[in-house]
């Protein structure tokens, strides 16, 4: 009598993707023909995305079996120190947790159908119109949803066309349900600030009111100015654009409101005894000498000199800012800012001889420019002279006139010929 057949023993999921993994990294990819390197990359985003999901199922699984808590952590904190990006991090959670409410998309997922980036989309498409509908969805009206956004990134479509085709789903059944439309629903603002490359990364969704009161600010802070030469402003519309928004948080900054809770934007420059120029601000990282020139000029900042333990030396006194009295005295002077024409109030008193250079704060050694030509100054070659006038002059760098012929401040640029001179 022949003996039942056995089922081989299952192969543990941490030793089949080991293996997988060693397979991979022994491959080579060399001498291949066209349709040979078409149908490998072909396969290789099958994997990718494959690999994606299982990733997404063992983040939520980890999550679910609370092995951060073990050691006292979060699950997030955990997969960026496994070494995954923190956006990274965010999404595959997202997906993980979202997936096993889902009626079609685990199916596409586990073939491999869509990288992570479209689940993603596909997962918080649903939950956004799951949100805009009064009662929420039932789950006839959940898979709906569901097959139209599978639909949509089959289709072709980028993950934030899906995230559109969701908004659009989701008004509709706002405006069924009497539900709250997407566009005017505070819940769903976020805003989040995240390093990167030693910038500051900024993304945001936001309502239209709030959306609407910032664009109105920023395309009042933002038009064109011209150039000390009089040509058109070389700034781009995203460069303007991001300098009305420093003029904003300045003036959050200085507000005196008392229904307004003044920020602390406050700044703090670490400068290393053993070597300067290795400066760095104390949230954000390393600075060129230029800008901690820059900041040390005009803005809210402490200069402190430390140890190689970051234990402070010396506290740098904050005598470089310009009192009062003569910064009353440089607008009286200057009008605007020179090199531009904006307003005084956007205006740094800037030290043309630079303070961290012994430059002394008074009248002759200031003068009024905007945020964004004080950064010019200090990184793109711009000097400035006090003229016999009594007032300052540019001097452009090379690369914008070779002969760097002296430019009067922009409130004195009706001046004649006769009036240069005797400058």
């Amino acid at each position: 009598m022949p003996s039942p057949t056995t089922a081989p023993p299952a192969i543990p999921p941490e030793t089949a993707v080991a293996a997988l993994l060693a397979v991979a990294r022994d491959l080579t990819i060399t001498d291949l023909t066209q349709r040979q390197a078409f149908d490998t990359t072909r396969a290789v985003i099958d994997l990718s995305n494959t690999i994606g999901h299982l990733l997404c199922v063992c983040a939520a699984e980890m999550d679910r079996l609370g092995v951060a808590t073990q050691s006292g952590g979060k699950i997030k904190p955990l997969l960026i120190e496994m070494g995954l990006a923190p956006v990274v991090a965010d999404r595959v959670l997202r997906i993980g947790r979202g997936l096993p409410a889902m009626q079609l998309l685990p199916g596409y997922a586990e073939d491999g159908v869509f990288p992570i980036e479209h689940l993603d989309a596909i997962v918080a498409g649903l939950g956004h119109v799951a949100r805009r509908a009064l009662d929420g969805l039932c789950d006839e009206e959940k898979r709906d949803v569901e097959s139209a956004l599978i639909a949509q990134a089959a289709s072709g479509a980028t993950p934030t066309e899906i995230t559109d085709k969701a908004r659009a789903l989701g008004n509709e059944y706002a405006t069924e349900t009497g539900g709250l439309p997407a566009a005017e629903d505070r819940t769903l603002n976020e805003l989040s600030l995240s390093k990167v490359e030693g910038r500051v990364r900024i993304r945001g969704d936001v309502d239209i009111v709030t959306g609407e009161k910032l664009m109105g600010a920023i395309s009042s802070l933002s038009k064109k100015r011209p150039e000390p030469d009089g040509s058109e402003d070389a700034r781009s519309t995203a460069r303007r654009q991001s300098d009305a928004l420093e003029l904003i948080v300045d003036a959050a900054a200085a507000t005196t409101s008392p229904f307004v809770t003044r920020p602390n934007n406050h700044v703090n420059l670490m400068m290393p005894a053993a070597d300067p120029t290795m400066s760095y601000l104390q949230s954000n990282g390393p600075v060129t000498a230029a800008t901690a020139a820059l900041l040390a000029c005009d803005a809210g900042i402490t200069a402190l000199v430390v140890d190689n333990q970051t234990v402070p030396l010396k506290m740098g006194k904050e005598t470089r800012y310009f009192p009062a009295h003569i910064r009353k005295a440089i607008i009286v002077r200057d009008q605007c800012c020179i090199k531009c024409g904006a307003p005084a109030r956007w205006g740094h008193a800037h030290h043309r001889i630079f303070w961290s250079n012994g430059g002394p704060t008074d009248l002759d050694n200031g003068c009024l420019l905007c945020p964004s030509c004080h950064a010019d100054v200090h990184h793109l070659g711009w000097d400035i002279i006090m003229g016999a006038d009594g007032h300052p002059w540019l001097i452009p760098p090379a690369s914008k006139d070779p002969r760097r012929q002296p430019i009067p401040a922009y409130n004195r640029r009706t001046m004649t010929v006769d009036d240069k001179v005797a400058a």
